[in-house]
């Protein structure tokens, strides 16, 4: 069976007796509502917009909560529309992978209309009515961190957006000018309200969006490629806002043994495609049960109630909090423990270093008992309650399929968040002893062993992408195992560079508990293994 709309409507019970929860709506009716009143288009029609946030809006649709759906836009890569979501009527299989081993299988139908953004065309034109429609409330946006960045690492202005603060609005050929131009359509209706609301993995997210908007605005208006007034406008919270958000889901690429069984169920063409810019896409997603999504509120315009579909809307303080508890302290730390320490032990899966006894204790000394007593408690989320689903639930679960690889990439541009906060908070305290962060300057210490690319049983390895590897990896790949090092003079320009570290490690106190676990890490093969272990049972 193809999965469209005649199929969920003609061959429901078959569905259902299969395990898919389908729309509780009619569909039909919510597109022609949303025709007449959008108010909700989102950017950035992948993976974790339509298990996650899509699925949202569905919970809202299906309790009658709402009645209009969501218009996903595409501004990079537009045949990922003709790929994977318009020839199945913009349906999606969505398989929550359950850490228990269930599988949740749910068709998504909260996505009615989908629409390009190819500068010139007859999408990118229904986009513009839709932005100068009184009845739209919000905008939000799925464009990965780097979509909202319009310099390059020398500060200069990327060609595409120089080009596009040289042009009209309506000429933007760059992605997030695009955005801004459509930010201006609703300008020139009248100054109409809305909220852009960034729902990207990147700390204080809404502001990144907001300078890059502006940036747009202030370029087109000093150069009168606009009407006067677009800037103040952008720039006026009682008509347009840029919320900060927290989102927080594993969304994986879709996987193949999960396309497997939704085939078996008889679902057809679910095969993934490949488009010219290089985007795997394909019309089902698989991603892990526990989510969260907080959003500051400021909406001028009203939202949907997401909050009873979970959303936790608050202050843009406590969103920052509940940011900071993330990356600090209950998650993104723990994610680096595993990526070093996995790599060079040899792992290919973040769940299977949870099966290992050691691996485990360590995420939880450097969570419950290392971070926790400097953790920022937002007050919406219990910080010892999330690590407790992130070390019983999230890591363990087998069908995820997350490597240590992928999440060693760029370390060195992390460690400063990830590690730096809780190593000022413990030296500036009057009550803690930094040098109680045993476990910490042990994953300090083997990321400078993971930069020798050479694994626990003395084998090479190619490290993951860093920006800083041409500058740090000649330094370390000269170090061989059982060689007679001056640790102090090999980790000095390391443990005292603020930018990675977040401090001078010499200064707080940690860098000597650094130095000792690394000459004890470069000794022999299995070294790393027995250090762990020593340091543990201390």
């Amino acid at each position: 069976m193809k999965l469209c709309n005649e199929t969920i409507l003609a061959r429901r019970a078959e569905l259902e007796a299969k395990g898919y929860a389908l729309p509780n709506f009619d569909r039909e009716a919510v597109l022609q509502n949303t025709i007449a009143r959008p108010e909700w288009v989102h950017f950035g029609a992948g993976n974790i917009f339509r298990a996650f946030i899509a699925a949202l809006d569905q919970t809202l649709l299906n309790e009658g909560l709402a009645d209009t759906g969501i218009v996903a836009a595409e501004g990079f890569d537009s045949e990922t529309l003709d790929a994977a979501y318009r020839p199945f009527d913009n349906l999606c299989v969505s398989a929550t992978l359950c850490a228990d081993g269930r599988i949740q299988k749910t068709i998504i139908g909260s996505v009615v209309r989908t629409l390009g953004m190819d500068p010139g065309s007859e999408d990118l034109a229904a986009l513009k009515a839709i932005f100068r429609n009184p009845s739209l409330k919000m905008a939000s946006l799925t464009i990965t961190e780097k979509g909202y960045n319009i310099k390059d690492g020398h500060g200069e202005l990327f060609p595409a957006v120089a080009s596009d603060m040289q042009a009209r609005p309506e000429d933007a050929k760059s992605y997030i000018g695009k955005v801004a131009a459509l930010v201006y359509e609703r300008y020139a209706a009248g100054e109409l309200p809305i909220a852009m609301v960034s729902m990207d993995n990147c700390s204080h997210n809404g502001s990144r969006l907001e300078a890059a908007v502006l940036a747009f605005a202030d370029a087109w208006e000093e150069r009168g490629l606009c009407k006067k007034g677009f800037a103040a406008y952008v720039r006026d919270r009682s008509k347009i806002s840029f919320p900060w958000s927290m989102i927080d889901k594993i969304t994986p690429r879709p996987d193949a043994s999960v396309r497997a069984m939704i085939e078996a169920d008889g679902i057809e063409d679910m095969d993934y495609k490949k488009t010219s810019h290089g985007s795997y896409v394909a019309p089902f997603v698989n991603a892990e049960e526990t989510q969260y999504l907080v959003i500051e509120d400021a909406f001028p315009n009203g939202h949907p109630a997401l909050e009873k579909a979970g959303v936790i809307f608050t202050a843009r303080e406590t969103v920052d909090m509940v940011e900071t508890m993330k990356v600090c302290t209950c998650l993104n730390p723990l994610h680096t423990c595993l990526a070093v320490c996995g790599c060079l032990l040899g792992f290919d899966k973040i769940s299977a270093e949870m099966n290992d006894p050691d691996l485990k204790k360590l995420v939880e000394v450097v969570g419950y008992k290392e971070g926790l007593p400097v953790v920022v408690d937002p007050g919406v989320i219990d910080p010892k309650k999330f690590i407790d689903e992130v070390v019983q639930k999230r890591f363990p679960n087998p069908f995820l399929g997350d490597t240590p690889q992928r999440i060693a990439t760029d370390t060195s541009q992390k460690i400063t968040v990830r590690f730096g906060n809780t190593i000022k908070k413990y030296a500036a305290s009057e009550t803690l002893n930094v040098k109680d962060l045993k476990l910490i300057a042990f994953v300090i210490a083997a990321w400078c062993r993971y930069l020798m690319a050479i694994d626990d049983n003395g084998e090479a390895f190619t490290p993951s992408d860093d920006p800083l590897m041409p500058m740090l990896a000649p330094r370390f790949t000269a170090v061989k195992l059982g060689d007679t090092v001056d640790v102090h003079e090999l980790l000095l320009p390391v443990l005292s560079d603020e930018r990675i570290m977040g401090s001078n490690l010499y200064e707080t106190g940690l860098a000597e508990l650094v130095e000792q676990n690394f000459a004890e890490l470069i000794a022999a093969p299995g070294a790393v293994r027995k250090t762990l272990q020593a340091r543990l049972a201390e």
